[in-house]
């Protein structure tokens, strides 16, 4: 890999020649960027072969030079229009605020004379260095100008104003030999790369009358990312060309299309699984990111404590019945499952998964997809199962009355069948089996247990401060001030490592519900999902609320974060939890109820 531009030899030198560093910490470092690639100053810090203060220090007073923290500051937009795109890219520095007819530019190289010469000869004005992280370079140009700036630019570059700006108007063949464009090309790539090293799990390429959106789930949130303007121009061709990754039918726009792109990066392969719907601006395009060679989570892993996971060990140690994963999508409810058939995963046991579709391969077990394309769909794929002689099985997702029938009648002739479910909370799995049409009392006699689940964010350890009470946001949960006496709570404000999110990665809060002989008469009787809860609740099952109440004080997530993903539970379960403390007071009185 060829020395990169930024920060190289030239720069390393002169550290050496100020005292910084070693000839010979200068040649390790230079190895390290000749194998990895990067900025010399990130991989000085990184590595710890010197201090970064130290380095910034020597270097500015050097020069007799400024630093500026350049994630502090907003900079104006007639201020960035000073320099062209392409020399922002080329020279890595950002323009940050003109004084006194003199440009000031944030830079992580200030030896670069060739772009401070070009800068002076473009302006015709005296150019001011100013000294910056490489990082913070890096993430002020993609804030300010948007991701794949660069390639807009060059692509306007090359398109002149012939290039129509309403994109949809333009030919079909116009459309799809853009789309095959090398500047093309590269912005999609841009887009997903990004979104990889984000962490996100989907994109959202969203066109409206004016704008082309991309936004990026991170943590199961969406983020907007920031685009160049221009990029509207070329929609037509970046949503071509998506499709044609896809193996879609570009010149087909009126109805929905569902595509499949398997890519590589940095030696991990990903599958996207591609969605687009049509709009009255276009098509509209979500890409899934499944990390298909990724490590698979054991159940020690998901975040469970001590209490919760016996419960699950019992549940998923049975021989015979089903067990339910609640909860709504993106909960986790697929990571939960996979992680307990790997835990299951024997050579003297078979299990077979119908799926919709495939999220990870798993060594030694079977794996199905549904096509409902073709008529395979999840109660088709059953009837032919027991055929093949399994011991446990997988059901994607249980959503309609045959799939509900069938997967529990194959849990009652003896085997273990594990399944998910659409509900708010465990309770609420039962009332919505017999609402789908199944008798209550084949619900009563297979179900083994159910679980309830979300994610909530954790905290970055980067960035973690303490931070007083909010009081309004604990009362919402339920909570007086002498519940959480001498409890400390903790916030990200946000840093490099955490994308300035506040949050890095998401934990699993659970709600388990096993079923004992009590919710088996409830379930004969035709219960409600409240009066199926209360007496869960008590029996001791611990509500997801009360479960991430523990996180909270743990100081692994924030109060906002748990209400965010329980607020719909929170008045039913206050309700309950008011009864019952009541009925114990009543009891420790001495009075019977």
């Amino acid at each position: 890999m060829a020395e990169t531009p930024v920060l190289g030899r030239s720069y390393g030198e002169l550290l050496v020649t100020l005292g910084v560093m070693t000839e010979d910490d200068l040649n390790r470092a230079l190895a390290i960027q000749s194998n990895q690639g990067g900025d010399l100053d990130a991989i000085l810090v990184e590595n710890s072969i010197v201090d970064i203060q130290k380095l910034h220090d020597a270097i500015c007073d050097y020069l007799g030079i400024e630093t500026v923290e350049i994630k502090d500051i907003s900079i104006q937009r007639d201020i960035l229009q000073l320099v062209p795109v392409r020399l922002v890219h080329r020279y890595h520095l950002v323009p940050v605020e003109r004084e006194n007819g003199c440009i000031k530019v944030a830079t992580a190289d200030p030896l670069n004379h060739d772009a401070f010469d070009d800068l002076k000869l473009l302006l015709r004005c005296e150019v001011e260095p100013l000294l910056a992280y490489s990082s913070d370079i890096k993430t002020a140009i993609k804030r300010y100008y948007g991701i794949g700036s660069d390639t807009v630019d060059s692509l306007m570059e090359e398109e002149g104003d012939e290039f129509a700006t309403d994109v949809s108007a333009a030919a079909d063949g116009d459309i799809e030999e853009l789309s095959e464009d090398a500047s093309i090309i590269r912005f999609v790539n841009q887009v997903m790369s990004e979104a990889i090293n984000d962490r996100a799990t989907d994109i959202h390429i969203e066109p409206f009358d004016n704008r082309l959106r991309i936004r990026y789930r991170i943590d199961g949130l969406l983020y907007e990312a920031s685009l160049p303007p221009a990029v509207r121009r070329y929609q037509a061709a970046i949503i071509s060309r998506i499709k044609i990754m896809a193996d879609m039918n570009i010149a087909e726009k009126r109805l929905p299309q569902d595509g499949r792109i398997t890519i590589r990066r940095g030696g991990t392969e990903f599958d996207l699984r591609v969605s687009t719907v049509p709009t009255p601006y276009g098509e509209s395009i979500v890409i899934r990111i499944l990390n298909s060679s990724g490590e698979l989570y054991d159940l020690g892993r998901l975040g469970m404590d001590p209490g919760s996971y016996e419960i699950w060990q019992k549940m998923i140690h049975r021989s015979h019945g089903i067990i339910l994963v609640t909860g709504p999508t993106g909960s986790g409810k697929t990571t939960t499952l996979y992680a307990s058939l790997a835990e299951l995963n024997r050579t003297d046991v078979k299990i077979i998964t119908i799926e919709e579709p495939i999220e990870y391969q798993m060594e030694g077990i079977t794996q199905i997809q549904v096509q409902p394309k073709i008529g395979l769909s999840f109660a088709t794929v059953l009837r032919s199962l027991l055929r093949q002689d399994p011991d446990i099985m997988l059901v994607g997702e249980t959503r309609d009355q045959e799939t509900a029938e069938i997967t529990i009648r194959t849990a009652l002739t003896g085997h273990l069948v594990f399944s998910t479910l659409h509900t708010n909370d465990a309770a609420g799995a039962i009332p919505r089996l017999v609402d789908m049409g199944v008798e209550p009392f084949l619900v009563a006699s297979s179900l083994i247990g159910v679980i309830a689940q979300r994610l909530v964010r954790v905290i970055c350890p980067n960035c973690k401060d303490e931070v007083a009470p909010q009081h309004e946001l604990l009362a919402a949960l339920g909570y007086r001030p002498d519940d959480y006496t001498g409890v400390s709570f903790f916030k990200g404000r946000g840093c490099e490592e955490c994308k300035y999110l506040g949050y890095s990665g998401r934990t699993g809060i659970y709600e388990m519900m096993p079923i004992g002989q009590e919710l088996r008469d409830l379930t004969t009787r035709r219960a409600s999902g409240a009066e199926i809860k209360r007496c869960a609740m008590q029996q001791g099952m611990e509500t997801l609320r009360q479960y991430g109440w523990g996180r909270v004080k743990s100081g692994l997530t924030t109060v906002e974060e748990l209400l965010r993903v329980t607020q719909e539970d929170v008045y039913l379960e206050k309700s309950i939890t008011e009864e019952l403390n009541k009925e114990k007071k009543v009891i420790e009185a001495g009075f019977e109820l």
